[in-house]
C-alpha cells in the first residue's frame, strides 16, 4: 500500500496520494521525511479520482503542482484512481516536508500521546476516536473495546481508539460547554458525560428543565447493565426541596423576587427597609398586606375607624397599619403590591416549604444531585442554592488557605445544565447569570467546574463562553451558531463546513489538552431517558390499553342492544368509574367491532353488540 507526498508543500500542509487506499478524514498517517524524521498529520479534506472525471475541476487541491508531481511518481493520470488528501501537520515542521516522502498508517504507540491524555483510571469514557481502527488494533488489550457505540441500528463493540476526558486536567483547564442543534446527539452526550461522573464519584449537580435526567432505568439492548441507582438522587422544586425562607438574606430574598421579575429600584429599597432579621415566610408576607392595605385606606381612613367601635382583633390590625404606615410612609404601594405578588407566586410554587439540605447530603457523599423544575422555578431556585453550595466551597478553601481550622467541609464538584443560554443569556439579565458568571470566572481555584449544554450558543453570554476550555460539538445548522463555535474554537474551515451534516451522536472536542479538534462518536448511553418512547407508539399503545379496558368493563354487558344503550351506558360508568355517554359509548363500540373484537349484528330493534369468536 503505497502512499507518498505530492505537490507543493509546506510547513503545515501537505498533499498525499495513493493508488490503493481512500483516505478517511481525521485519520491520522506518519510522514517519513528524510530530513526532519517521522511526521504526523491528520487528514483534514480527502478525494477520489478516476479518468472518467477530468482533474481539472473542482477544488484547489487539483493544481498544476499536484498533478506534475503525480506524473513524475509514475502515477497515470488518465487510467489510474488516484487518492488525494489534504493532510494538516499537527506540530508544524521547521521547513516543507519533501514532495515524494513515503506515508504510512502509525502504530499506537506512535501517536498515543496525540490519542489519549491522562491516565486512564483519571478518565471520562466518552466514546472512541473515529477512523482509527487500524491504529487500534496495534493497542494493548486492556483498551480494546471498552464501551459500546450504536450505529446504523446496530449496537457493537467499538473498534476505533477510546476517547478520554481526563479529570484531572479540569484543574487547568475547566468547565465544557456541550453544544449542538435538535436531534445531534447532545441529550445524549450530556447524559454518557453526568454516568462518567457518577462513575467516578465526583460531586456534581445537575440542573433538568426537560425532566429527562433519569438514571435509574438500564438500557435494555445493553450488555453492559450498570446501575446507577444509588449514584444520583432526583429532586424536584416544591415537592423535595426548596428555601427555607428564616434561613434567606437580604441579599438572597433580592435575588429570588427578582429572578420571578425584575425589580424596579423602588421595590429593591423597599424590600431593603421591609425585611427584618429573623423573618418568616408568614411574617413578611402579614407586614406586606398589612402595609399594602395601610398604604390603600391613608392615614386619616384608619384614624376614623379607630374611633369607632370594633373587634379587639380588629382593633389590634388598625393600629398596627398605623404603626407600619408611621414606618413606612415613604414606601409607594405599586412598590409593595410588586413584591407581595412575587412573593406569592414563589409561595404558590412550594418554594418555601422545604430547604435544601438534602441536595447537601447527596453531595456529601460524592452523589448527583438532579434538581427539576420548570425553567422560570429553576432560575428561581437554583441562584439561591448556587450561590449557597459555592460560597460554603469558597469560605472552606479560603479558610484552609488562611490557616483556619474549618470543620464545615465541603466538596469539590461540577455543576450541569441543559439550556444554559436561558441561565447565563447574551445581552439581557438572569437571575443565575452573575453567579454563574463568576463561577466561569473563578470557580477552577475552587474546585468548581460547569458544564453546560446548549443549543444556541451564539445566546450565551459571551464572558461564560471563552471560559469554556472543553468544547464539545455535535450538528449545528444555523450560521450564526457555527460563526460562534468557529470564533471561540479550534476548529478548522474544514470542519466547521462539516458541522451541518454531521450524524447524530458523532462530535467535533475542541480542547487545548489535545491541541486540536478531535472528531469522535459518543459512546451508547449504559441508561436510558424517560423520554425516549415514539410519540405514535403511545399512542397505539394508549389506544390498545384503553380498548382491552373497555372490553373488560362492558363483558358483563353483552350483549348490548340499541334500545337498551342508555342503561348500559349508566351501569359501565358505575362499575368502571368512566365518563361515557350514549354517543361515545356506542362510537367506541364500533371501534372494538373495527378491530374484530365485538361483533354487531342488525335486528328489528336496532343493533346488537356480541363478543367476537376469537374471544
Amino acid at each position: 500500500m503505497q502512499m507518498q507526498v505530492v505537490g507543493l508543500t509546506t510547513p503545515q500542509e501537505v498533499y498525499v496520494a495513493s493508488k490503493d487506499r481512500k483516505f478517511r478524514i481525521n485519520e491520522l498517517l506518519v510522514l517519513e521525511d528524510l530530513y526532519q524524521g517521522n511526521l504526523i498529520g491528520e487528514v483534514v479534506e480527502s478525494n477520489s479520482y478516476n479518468r472518467f472525471i477530468p482533474l481539472s475541476i473542482g477544488s484547489s487541491i487539483h493544481d498544476a503542482d499536484v498533478l506534475e508531481s503525480l506524473k513524475h511518481l509514475g502515477y497515470s493520470i488518465s487510467e489510474d484512481e488516484i487518492n488525494i488528501a489534504k493532510v494538516k501537520l499537527i506540530t508544524e515542521a521547521s521547513f516543507p516536508v519533501v514532495t515524494g516522502s513515503s506515508v504510512r498508517l502509525p502504530a499506537f504507540d506512535e501517536v498515543r500521546g496525540h490519542l489519549l491524555k491522562g491516565v486512564r483510571e483519571d478518565g471520562l469514557l466518552l466514546g472512541e476516536i473515529k477512523n482509527t481502527e487500524e491504529t487500534a488494533a496495534t493497542m494493548e488489550d486492556d483498551l480494546k473495546g471498552l464501551c459500546e457505540m450504536f450505529s446504523g441500528g446496530k449496537l457493537y463493540k467499538t473498534k476505533n481508539v477510546p476517547f478520554f476526558l481526563d479529570l484531572r486536567s479540569f484543574q487547568q483547564y475547566p468547565h465544557i460547554g456541550v453544544f449542538g442543534g435538535s436531534g445531534s446527539g447532545k441529550s445524549f452526550g450530556l447524559r454518557v458525560i453526568m454516568e462518567e461522573i457518577m462513575k467516578h464519584g465526583f460531586p456534581a449537580l445537575m440542573l433538568d428543565p426537560h425532566y429527562e435526567m433519569e438514571f435509574s432505568e438500564s438500557q435494555e439492548s445493553s450488555e453492559e447493565k450498570r446501575d446507577f441507582k444509588d449514584n444520583f438522587r432526583k429532586f424536584q422544586i416544591g415537592e423535595h426541596i426548596g428555601v427555607e425562607f428564616l434561613n434567606l438574606s437580604r441579599g438572597d430574598l433580592l435575588a429570588l423576587l427578582s429572578a420571578v421579575s425584575p425589580l424596579t429600584e423602588a421595590m429593591s429599597s423597599a424590600i431593603e427597609s421591609l425585611h427584618l432579621r429573623g423573618d418568616t415566610y408568614l411574617s413578611f408576607s402579614n407586614r406586606l398586606e398589612l402595609l399594602s392595605e395601610a398604604l390603600e385606606m391613608g392615614r386619616l381612613r384608619i384614624e376614623q375607624a379607630l374611633k369607632q367601635d370594633m373587634e379587639p382583633m380588629e382593633r389590634e390590625k388598625h393600629v398596627k397599619m398605623r404603626q407600619l404606615l408611621e414606618e413606612y410612609q415613604n414606601i409607594p404601594l405599586p412598590s409593595v403590591q410588586g413584591i407581595a405578588w412575587r412573593l406569592r407566586r414563589l409561595h404558590n410554587s412550594g418554594l418555601f416549604s422545604h430547604d435544601i439540605k438534602p441536595v447537601k447530603e447527596a453531595m456529601m457523599q460524592g452523589k448527583l444531585a438532579v434538581i427539576q423544575g420548570p425553567i422560570w422555578l429553576l432560575q428561581v431556585f437554583s441562584t439561591y442554592l448556587l450561590s449557597n453550595i459555592y460560597r460554603k466551597r469558597r469560605d472552606y478553601k479560603d479558610g484552609e488557605l488562611k490557616g483556619e481550622a474549618s470543620g464545615d467541609y465541603f466538596p469539590p464538584f461540577i455543576i450541569a445544565t441543559d439550556e444554559a443560554h436561558n441561565f447565563a443569556p447574551k445581552g439581557r439579565d438572569a437571575a443565575t447569570k452573575g453567579i454563574i458568571t463568576e463561577i466561569a470566572q473563578e470557580g477552577r481555584k475552587y474546585g468548581v467546574f460547569l458544564i453546560l449544554a446548549t443549543q444556541r450558543p451564539t445566546l450565551l453570554d459571551e464572558t461564560v463562553t471563552a471560559q469554556l476550555n472543553t468544547k464539545i460539538i455535535f450538528r449545528t445548522v444555523r450560521a450564526s451558531d457555527i460563526g460562534t463555535i468557529s470564533e471561540e474554537t479550534d476548529i478548522k474551515a474544514e470542519e466547521a463546513r462539516r458541522l451541518p451534516y454531521l450524524p447524530s451522536g458523532d462530535a467535533f472536542v475542541s480542547s487545548p489538552l489535545f491541541g486540536r479538534t478531535v472528531a469522535i462518536r459518543v459512546r451508547f448511553p449504559h441508561t436510558r431517558s424517560p423520554h425516549t418512547q415514539n410519540p405514535l407508539d403511545e399512542i397505539q399503545l394508549h389506544r390498545e390499553n384503553s380498548e382491552d379496558k373497555l372490553l373488560e368493563a362492558i363483558k358483563p354487558h353483552l350483549p348490548i342492544y340499541a334500545a337498551s344503550f342508555a342503561r348500559a351506558v349508566e351501569e359501565i360508568n358505575r362499575q368502571a368509574g368512566a365518563n361515557y355517554e350514549v354517543r361515545t359509548l356506542k362510537a367506541a363500540l364500533d371501534t372494538l367491532v373495527e378491530n374484530g373484537k365485538l361483533t354487531r349484528k342488525a335486528s328489528p330493534l336496532g343493533d346488537i353488540y356480541q363478543m367476537a369468536d376469537i374471544y
